[in-house]
C-alpha cells in the first residue's frame, strides 16, 4: 500500500469488537490496525498517512477520554471517533468539546461508523494539507534575505514602494519613526 493510503486505528479491549470493526473496514477497502490497549497503540510506529482513531471510552488502565487528553498533550493530532456501550450525556459533551468527531453508542449502525470514519479522514487530509502549505510558506520565508524580510514587513503593513525607499534611506524602523524624524527636521507637512 502507498504511504498516503488512509489507515483507521481501533483501540478496544474487546477482541470481538476489534475483529468486527476490522472486518467492516476491510469490506469497504479501508486499511486498519487494531489494539487492545492504549499503550499498545502508543508503542506502534504509525505511518505518515491520513488516519483516524476509533476509541472505546471504557478501557482498562486509562479511559478513552484520558487518552484523548494524553494524545493532545503529546502533540498527536488524530481525529477520534468514540465508541461505548455505556455512554452518558456529560461524557459525550466532554469528548465532543475536546474535538471528537463522533460519539457512538454500541450497538451502532455500520453506516454511522463508516460516515464518521470518512468525515474523520477528510478532516485529517485537510489538516495535513494545511501543514504542508504552512511548511512550504515557512521554507520560502526562510529563504528571504534580511532586507527582503524588512521589505515584506513594510509591504504587508501597506507601504508603497516610494514610502519603503524613503524609510530605508532615512533608516526609519517604522512610519512613526519617520514622522518623528520629520518633526525633528521641522519639515512642513504636505498638503493633500
Amino acid at each position: 500500500m502507498h504511504a498516503d493510503t488512509p489507515i483507521v486505528f481501533v483501540i478496544d479491549d474487546d477482541a470481538g469488537v476489534r475483529v468486527s470493526i476490522q472486518g467492516l473496514l476491510k469490506s469497504v477497502g479501508l486499511r486498519s490496525e487494531a489494539f487492545g490497549t492504549t499503550s499498545d497503540f502508543m508503542r506502534t510506529q504509525r505511518p505518515n498517512a491520513p488516519s483516524c482513531l476509533i476509541l472505546d471510552v471504557r478501557l482498562p488502565g486509562m479511559n478513552g477520554l484520558e487518552f484523548q487528553r494524553e494524545l493532545a498533550v503529546a502533540g498527536i493530532r488524530i481525529p477520534i471517533i468514540f465508541i461505548t456501550g455505556h455512554g452518558d450525556i456529560p461524557m459525550t459533551v466532554k469528548a465532543m468539546k475536546s474535538g471528537a468527531i463522533e460519539f457512538l453508542t454500541k450497538p451502532f449502525r455500520d453506516q454511522d461508523l463508516l460516515d464518521s470514519i470518512h468525515q474523520a479522514l477528510d478532516r485529517d487530509r485537510g489538516t495535513r494539507q494545511q501543514q504542508r502549505e504552512l511548511a512550504d510558506l515557512q521554507k520560502r520565508h526562510a529563504s528571504l534575505t534580511g532586507r527582503e524580510h524588512e521589505v515584506m514587513g513594510l509591504v504587508v503593513s501597506g507601504m508603497l514602494n516610494k514610502q519603503m525607499n524613503v524609510m530605508r534611506k532615512m533608516q526609519a524602523e517604522s512610519l512613526a519613526d519617520l514622522v518623528r524624524m520629520a518633526g525633528k527636521l521641522e519639515l512642513p507637512l504636505a498638503k493633500k
